[in-house]
This record gives C-alpha cells, structure tokens and sequence, in this order.
C-alpha cells in the first residue's frame, strides 16, 4: 500500500493542476489533494508500565533507538504504548480548513513476539503539547483519547516484515475539528484481557526511512 499511496499523491497533485484552469467549464468545487506525512522521529518513542503509576519513557529515534513497541512484553509482563506524531503544518502539511475526505496509518511491522503471539490494536487521537511524552501520557483517563479505532484484525507473525494500515479517517476529522496542529497516535493493545504479545514498530532514521517509517496519508479537499 505504501507504494499505492505514492501513485495516489501524484494523481491528487495532477488534479490539483487540473483544477487551476482559466474560466469557463463546470465548477465542481475544490479537487482532491493527497498528501504523505512521515512521522517525526524527534517526536515518536513509547512509554512502558513497568509497575501500577511506573513508566519509563522513551521518546526520539537514535542510532540506538529504532522502533517503538506496544502491546506486553511475554517475558517481563510490563505493557509498551507507542506515540507518533505527525506535523500538520507547513508544505506537505494539512490546511487548518480542509475538509477531511479520508486518512490512513501504515506502520511497518518488525517483529512479534511470541512468535505464535496475536493481539487486538487500538489507535488513539492524543494531544501531548508540547509534544514531549510524560509517564501520564500512557494513561487513558490522564491523557483521553480524543478519538479512537481497531486495526482489523489481530496483528501476528503473518503481519512481520509488512505494512499494518488502519482506517484512521475518524481521528483525522476530529484532529481539524479540534484545530490541532499535530495528528499524534497513541498505538495500544486494545482493552480487555491481557495478552501478552508485542508488536515492534520499525522508526528507523536510516536511509530508507521514507520507505519503513510511520506514513500518514490524507486526502482532502
């Protein structure tokens, strides 16, 4: 889907041309605009519960820091939470009064553990601002979800080493309606049951970021 998004965007800037005629012909209204957000890796990082009220949080990708995690970890029982951000602002960005036609989120999926695990993921609309994480950000009722979804279906070993995309349509509306200026995910084991089973998100800030990291993509008009 990652290389579908980029065709998209081309075809979301030739319409955008295509709509800068001279007059005559009908007016449709605006045409749509695609735009590919990555996510920034200053920003990014989890935040693990290591005991009830105790986290340890990790924000900033670095050459020792590549990914971000969520879900419990088998072996040490402590739950990771991952946060993104992605900047609406500027060139590439996402105007203030657009009007939100759809949105996706496509991770890249490094690894499972177990290996036989699976896991229930939900995708929160957060707002840390500034956007520097605190332990508290991991709560849901000390940080609310603003607006939320599930990843169809669990992500397991089948989903390692591809794309996991999710509807995020819902939280990009209420991200405009609120006027924020970051679209920041809190990515999460979904409620219920404790299943212990982590999911690692690929952040890397090689060379091939553009290809691997957290995308947001948005149509608009």
């Amino acid at each position: 889907m990652r290389v579908y998004g980029f065709l998209i965007a081309g075809m979301g800037a030739l319409l955008g041309l295509c709509g800068c005629g001279g007059g005559g012909g009908d007016n449709n209204g605006p045409p749509q605009v695609v735009t590919q957000i990555v996510s920034d890796p200053a920003y990014d990082g989890d935040i693990e519960q290591t005991a009830p009220g105790v986290y340890v949080v990790t924000q900033g990708m670095s050459s020792s820091v590549q990914s971000t995690f969520a879900g419990i970890d088998p072996v040490a029982g402590t739950e990771f939470r991952t946060f993104l951000d992605f900047s609406l602002e500027g060139p590439g960005g996402v105007p203030g009064d657009a009007i939100i036609d759809s949105a996706f989120l496509e991770v890249f999926v490094d690894d499972v553990e177990p290996p036989n695990g699976s896991v229930p993921i939900r995708v929160d609309l957060v707002s840390f601002q500034p956007p520097n994480l605190i332990g508290t950000d991991f709560d849901r009722n000390a940080q609310p979800a603003l607006a939320s979804v599930l990843i169809q279906g669990d992500v397991n070993k089948n989903d390692i080493e591809t794309f996991v995309s999710v509807d995020v349509t819902p939280l990009m509306i209420a991200a405009q309606r609120l006027g924020l200026v970051d679209f920041q995910a809190r990515i999460m084991e979904d409620l219920g049951p404790a299943i212990e089973t982590l999911v690692q998100i690929d952040d890397t800030t090689g060379p091939n970021r553009r290809q691997r990291a957290p995308l947001l993509t948005v149509t608009y008009h």
